[in-house]
């Protein structure tokens, strides 16, 4: 059954905010000597998954961002540790 009158929905998506948090993902990385590749197997997550992140393709949800933090072996607030 179709709805009637229904609008399209708008994505959220806060720009400014996830090139912060790509470029402190890639900060950690680089710390911890950590590829992308080896950072989506710790966080069993896909290659192009970590790679969308990193180059602002997606919003990542928070779950996502848990799971890379345990892979980073850092806390969620040093993952968010920049000024908006």
């Amino acid at each position: 059954m179709k709805k009637a009158n229904t609008k399209p929905r708008k994505l959220i998506f806060e720009e400014e905010g996830l090139i912060l948090l790509a470029k402190r993902m890639k900060e950690l990385r680089k710390v911890k000597n950590i590829s992308q590749e080896e950072l989506a197997h710790r966080a069993e997550l896909t290659l192009s998954q970590v790679a969308r992140i990193e180059t602002v393709k997606i919003n990542p949800t928070v779950s996502t961002m848990i799971r890379i933090a345990k892979a980073l072996d850092v806390s969620l607030k040093e993952v968010f540790d920049f000024e908006v």
